[in-house]
This record gives C-alpha cells, sequence and structure tokens, in this order.
C-alpha cells in the first residue's frame, strides 16, 4: 500500500499531463493533428516503469476512442503508439529540447509507416471509396496518398511536445521522479 501511495504521488503529474493530452483528441481539430505521438514519447519518458507507461497510454487512448468512436485500425494505430512509446523509453535519458525534433519526426514517421499498413491491410478506403488494391502499387499508392496527413501529424507532435518537456523539467518536484 505504501509503494502504491508512493508511484501514485510521484506519478500523478505525468499521468495526468498525458491524459490531458490524450482527451485533447476530443477537441474540434484539423485532421490528425492529435497529440497522439507527443503522449507516445512523453509517457515513454515520463515513467521509470514501461508497463506504467503503455498502460496510461493504452487507458488514455481507450477513454477517447469510447467518445471518438472505435475504427477498423485501431490495432495498428494502438501497436504504432506502444512501438514509439517502448523507443523512447529507452531513448529517454537522451530526450531533450534540442534532439526532440527528430525524435518527434521519427516518432511520427513510425505513426505514419504503421497506421497506413494498417489502412491498406484491412482494406480501408482509398481513391473513390474503393479499397487499396492488395498489392506493392496499392500500398504505394496508400502511402501516397497519406502524405498531406503526415505534415499535421508531425507538427502536431512537436506543438504538444516541447510544452509537455518543457514544463515537466520545469517543475523539479515532479521530474525529479525520474
Amino acid at each position: 500500500m505504501k509503494n502504491l501511495y508512493y508511484i501514485s504521488k510521484k506519478q500523478i503529474f505525468p499521468i495526468s499531463l498525458i491524459l490531458i493530452l490524450a482527451l485533447a483528441r476530443l477537441m474540434p481539430h484539423p485532421i490528425n493533428f492529435t497529440p497522439v505521438i507527443a503522449v507516445a514519447i512523453m509517457s515513454g519518458y515520463f515513467f521509470k516503469n514501461i508497463y506504467l507507461s503503455f498502460i496510461t497510454l493504452i487507458v488514455s487512448m481507450l477513454i477517447a476512442d469510447l467518445f471518438i468512436g472505435f475504427y477498423e485500425n485501431m490495432i495498428f494505430v494502438y501497436l504504432s503508439l506502444i512501438l514509439i512509446s517502448y523507443t523512447f523509453y529507452k531513448f529517454s535519458k537522451k530526450i531533450n529540447l534540442k534532439n526532440l525534433f527528430f525524435y518527434g519526426f521519427a516518432g511520427s514517421l513510425t505513426f505514419f509507416i504503421i497506421s497506413n499498413f494498417g489502412v491498406w491491410a484491412l482494406g480501408s478506403p482509398g481513391i473513390n471509396d474503393l479499397p487499396y488494391e492488395k498489392s506493392l502499387s496499392g500500398l504505394i499508392e496508400c502511402y501516397i496518398l497519406a502524405i498531406p496527413f503526415f505534415g499535421n501529424t508531425f507538427l502536431s507532435t512537436l506543438v504538444f511536445s516541447y510544452p509537455a518537456i518543457y514544463i515537466y523539467k520545469a517543475l523539479p518536484a515532479w521530474s525529479s521522479a525520474r
């Protein structure tokens, strides 16, 4: 019980911040301008325990998806976010304001590749609301048509990541938990 209290006390700010970022998906926003990749990167950075990182990330996404609605390629979205969180958990000591731009790009690119592979693999609609061909050309077409959405994904990752890391580092009582 004492351990649970200690963990919750030290992790209340990171958990709250991640939940706020994830729930920001519920607000009106431009297409693909959401904090989901920032949430994945920051959860990997904030927590000493990778499982707490995964649980916080998945629960926050599920809460938002309960309101937004479940969708066909959720598994690919969630898997990409878990992979991003795991990767940045491993690099967490190297995340700082200087290299967050590169990490935001890498996380956004990972999300782009995996989630759009899911769109293609599950037969989600493409041009003229027809599924993409199940061929290399269909996969390439899917990625090409998704390129315009990548800009918002990457920009939103930066817009949400930089304030999150800045606030976390500016509050020494909470940042000492890591």
